[in-house]
Parts: structure tokens; C-alpha cells; sequence
């Protein structure tokens, strides 16, 4: 393979939540070639009305904030990266997939994430990015939820003990959601 042919945009489809989607996609984001088995394990759990204000957190290229906002219609998602080449691709799928209710911001978690209160939160968060940031992501998470905002996470199943326990501690409250082969859906309630 030449290099021109490997720079060239990653294109493929997805059906997601009954939605015919199309995301581009590039070597270094996550997953480029498809979907991965954690993101539609998390979509597939998503609990959203008509109306929502929703957030995904470390959008990548857009799988999960393009579902919310689907889900959401009439509602807003925000979606966010601290990754320049994960917003660019996010607001090309934005564009590709008629989602008019996204808004694509680069942000550090909550670091640039306009002060609003979300109905629903929902992150596949990375494991190799260390607990502390994980927790920042867990903290500032309950304080942007209303009052009985949702907040989904899927992570590998090795970390299913420590977002138990952060849950626990952080929301009062744990419910896993769904188990899947490598992954778990958990869910806390604001």
C-alpha cells in the first residue's frame, strides 16, 4: 500500500439503533475502520427522549453524539474531544449524516463544555488514560447533570470494579446496565 492510499479517508457504514449512518475516519483515532464492540454495546443501552440535552464525552468521529442526536431530535448534543483530528472527523459525520441538532467542541473533558445541565451523558471511556482523569470525568459529570440526569459509560470489562466503586462514592448510585463479551455499560443517575 502507498502512502497516498493510506492517508486517504477511512469510509464505512454502521447501522446503529435502526439509523443507516456513514462515518468517515482516519488512522490514530479509535477504531477507524468500525464501529467497535463497546460503542454499540453503550448505544445500543441509551435511555433518551425527544428534547434531551445530551453530552458525549471523547466523541472520537461521532458514533455515539450522532446516535443522541438522533435519538434526541428536537433536543442538543454536544459533542467533545480533547483530539483536533477526532473534531474535525466529528463535524465531517455531523455534515454526512444530516445531524442538524450537534455541536462538535474541542475540550478536555469538561474544560470547554458550555455551562449547561444534560439530561443524558454517556462517555466510552478509555482505559489507558489513568484513573485520575477518570475521575475529573466521573466528578464533573454529576455536577453538570440535572437532577435526575443519566450518565452511561462502557469501559472494558477490567474496570467494571472501579467505576462500581467511583459510582458508589461520587453518585450514591450503580446499575450495570448490560455485560457484554469485553465490555460493560454501566449507569448512575445525577
Amino acid at each position: 500500500m502507498d502512502l497516498r492510499t493510506l492517508k486517504r479517508d477511512i469510509i464505512f457504514p454502521a447501522k446503529l439503533r435502526g439509523f443507516d449512518l456513514h462515518f468517515h475516519s482516519t488512522w490514530g483515532l479509535f477504531s477507524p475502520r468500525s464501529v467497535d464492540e463497546g460503542t454499540r454495546l453503550l448505544v445500543d443501552q441509551l435511555d433518551i427522549n425527544e428534547g434531551e440535552i445530551c453530552l458525549d464525552i471523547g466523541c472520537g468521529y461521532g458514533a455515539v453524539g450522532i446516535v443522541m442526536a438522533r435519538l434526541s431530535r428536537t433536543g442538543s448534543v454536544y459533542m467533545v474531544d480533547k483530539d483536533f483530528v477526532a473534531i474535525k472527523y466529528s463535524e465531517v459525520n455531523v455534515k454526512r449524516n444530516h445531524v442538524t441538532n450537534c455541536e462538535v467542541i474541542m475540550s478536555n473533558a469538561f474544560s470547554h463544555v458550555p455551562q449547561l445541565r444534560f439530561d443524558v451523558i454517556a462517555s466510552n471511556l478509555p482505559a489507558n488514560v489513568g484513573k485520575e482523569l477518570l475521575k475529573i470525568i466521573l466528578i464533573e459529570s454529576k455536577a453538570h447533570l440535572k437532577p435526575s440526569g443519566k450518565l452511561y459509560v462502557v469501559t472494558i470489562s477490567g474496570l467494571r470494579g472501579y467505576i462500581k466503586r467511583q459510582f458508589r462514592e461520587i453518585f450514591g448510585n450503580y446499575r450495570k446496565v448490560k455485560q457484554g463479551k469485553n465490555h460493560t455499560v454501566a449507569l448512575a443517575v445525577g
